[in-house]
């Protein structure tokens, strides 16, 4: 890689630049690599691989053209991982079984979202129009711990549930490098909001990336390239989920129902607009965190209201 000076943050240096590792190349995302994009990163073995592709379009679409792409591969389903997919559709699909199915229709999708109906009536445009969602079924599945030689680089598949059950990490053994997907060390925090993800799984998966070996982490959203150990980082990235426990459970001293749990903006700490995005945004995170603290005895839920016990 070539050498130059790099940001650092909390002492830990990254840059957001379009960076080669040897085979592996980080290309950053519009928005900051933000949602509803995500950096991606091109394999140039003697297989040539974008995991990823919700970058930028133009880009991506240049490097089908040259040096070439014969394979998409995602770290999962989500749509901000798959926006431009679309310019890949003669292209083998390659993916975790356990995060196959919200791709073969637009209702599948939006069900492993856990939406209801009034939720899901501008998803329906939007996946559409914004992230050109078109159904897919992978060509090739990949497992937990398969390691995919590409002709020059090997790749080791870790499987990462907890964020969605068939998330998986990505260590690219000749470089390396750990690629953590959407275990991102964003202040935002982690999202496990779907129908199928789970906190606990989650905090597990993060402990394995955090014990894994590497020289350079890459990451799906923000900054998205460090340079040196996020051990920092981890903390602060997990300490959001328990940030978010404790402010559920002071609220709860007194019975709430959802729509005063949504009001209340833990997740997103203020109101945002479009309103409906981020009302199931707050929905869907807190839920898991009810769901947590009533299996563990802490809070109660009587149909109507949650209360803390």
């Amino acid at each position: 890689m070539c050498e130059r000076p790099f940001p650092v943050i909390d002492g830990i240096r990254v840059t957001a630049m379009e960076k080669r590792f040897g085979k592996v190349m980080f290309v950053p995302g519009d928005n900051s690599g933000n949602y509803p994009n995500c950096n991606s990163l091109y394999v140039e073995g003697t297989v040539k691989i974008i995991i990823d592709p919700a970058s930028n379009r133009d880009r991506l679409g240049q490097l089908c053209e040259t040096p070439g792409v014969d394979a998409v591969l995602l770290s999962h389903w989500h749509e901000d991982h798959l926006m431009h997919l679309d310019l890949f559709d003669e292209k083998p699909l390659w993916m975790s079984a356990a995060d196959a199915e919200p791709l073969l229709s637009l209702d599948k999708f939006l069900d492993a979202y856990n939406m209801n109906d009034e939720e899901r009536k501008p998803w329906l445009k939007t996946m559409r129009e914004v992230f050109h969602f078109r159904p897919r079924a992978p060509h090739r599945v990949i497992n937990p711990g398969e390691v995919i030689d590409l002709g020059g680089v090997t790749v080791e598949v870790v499987h990462t549930p907890g964020h969605t059950p068939g998330h998986c990490a990505f260590y690219f053994r000749e470089e390396e490098i750990l690629f953590l997907g959407d275990y991102d060390l964003t202040s935002f925090g982690p999202w496990y909001g779907d129908t199928y993800s789970d906190i606990d799984k989650l905090l597990a998966s993060v402990e394995k990336l955090k014990s894994m070996r590497a020289r350079t982490w890459l990451a799906s959203h923000g900054a998205g390239v460090f340079l040196s150990n996020p051990r920092e980082l981890w903390d602060s990235y997990v300490s959001v989920v328990h940030q978010r426990d404790q402010k559920l459970v002071d609220l709860l001293k007194e019975p709430r129902t959802m729509a005063d749990v949504i009001d209340a903006r833990i997740v997103y700490k203020k109101k945002r607009e479009p309103k409906e995005f981020f009302d199931f945004g707050e929905r869907a995170i807190m839920g898991k965190h009810l769901q947590r603290l009533i299996k563990k005895g802490e809070v109660t839920f009587d149909g109507e209201v949650y209360r803390r016990v």
